[in-house]
């Protein structure tokens, strides 16, 4: 299997508990979700209609800040597995390390895939992903940067799953330009990541091929509803853009008292170099705190934010303050 945040019954099976008890840092999800509110019946009892689909689709252009062709689908991993099957088997370059499941997708499907470590390493690939910022380590590229690298390559796919919360970042203003494809996550920052709902934005050509691809109801009623009041409330964003500010900051303060480095992140995770990794989750585990550690680099402990205050002070006892 590979590697994911979440995962709460494994978590259990090792350190015991029950699900509800814990408290999941593993994933970056928001840990203050948006107040959904009541989802009427209908939205449950229906099919999902073409009307409300549209609505949607227009809440999440006012929302990300563009006019680009856009399709709701079912979070922004259902986008990834359909990727392979918009154009001919090629040559993939992945700026690396990153989000595994884009790799783990492209190979499935015959292609080609190299890791590069550098935004130039792209240039030439037939289809070349980004994440921005990226997952783990909130590494950032200007969107100048990335509109200069489009015309060297096929395709350019933007991972903007993390981008809700770091303002001026996103490329979803120039989405309708030919070979650019940005993916959004909707679960991330409004902390409904059960919800399954995400976002591709794109030329109209590419849209309407991942349209074909995901079949007539993409997403579930109670999805459209929530997204489309989530997206269109911009006093709720602003103001937990800035709550996941300071409390990333928090978050950094919390840690330093235990020698751990911030490698990077974003203001919905952080990632530390411990030097043991797995002590220090093996030590958040007995209280409970789930974290994520990485095969690849046995120092990296990846945080999410605690919501509540029980959260943080249940974080506080477990790292000994």
């Amino acid at each position: 299997m590979r590697e994911h945040g979440g995962n709460i019954d494994l978590a259990v099976q090792h350190f015991g508990g029950r699900a509800e008890d814990w408290i999941d840092l593993s994933t970056g999800i928001n840990r203050q979700p948006y107040p959904m509110g009541e989802v009427a019946l209908g939205h449950w009892a229906n099919l999902p209609s073409r009307s409300g689909i549209d609505s949607l689709h227009r809440a999440a252009q006012q929302a990300y800040a563009t006019r680009a062709p856009i399709l709701a689908i079912g979070g922004a991993q259902a986008a990834i597995q359909l990727l392979p099957q918009l154009a001919a088997r090629g040559r993939a370059r992945i700026l690396a390390p990153t989000y595994n499941e884009y790799g783990a997708a492209l190979e499935a499907a015959g292609w080609e895939v190299a890791e590069v470590s550098d935004l130039e390493e792209l240039a030439g690939a037939d289809l070349a992903v980004v994440c921005n910022p990226n997952n783990p380590d909130g590494r950032r590229q200007s969107a100048s940067g990335l509109l200069a690298l489009l015309p060297r390559v096929g395709r350019l796919v933007v991972d903007e799953s993390f981008a809700d919360a770091v303002a001026g970042l996103s490329v979803t203003p120039e989405a309708g330009r030919p070979g650019l494809l940005v993916l959004r996550s909707f679960g991330k920052f409004y902390g409904l990541a059960g919800l399954r709902l995400g976002f591709v934005l794109g030329h109209e050509a590419d849209i309407a091929r991942l349209a074909a691809m995901a079949g007539p109801w993409p997403i579930s009623g109670p999805a459209i509803a929530v997204g489309r009041r989530a997206l269109l409330d911009r006093d709720w964003a602003d103001a937990t853009m800035r709550r996941l500010d300071r409390d990333s900051l928090r978050m950094d303060a919390e840690v330093q008292w235990q020698g751990w480095q911030l490698v990077g992140g974003t203001p919905l995770f952080r990632l530390y170099d411990t030097s043991d990794a797995s002590a220090a989750q093996e030590k958040l585990g007995h209280r409970q705190i789930w974290s994520r550690v990485f095969a690849r680099n046995r120092g990296w402990l990846r945080l999410g934010l605690p919501g509540d205050e029980t959260e943080w002070s249940r974080l506080a006892a477990a790292l000994g303050r």
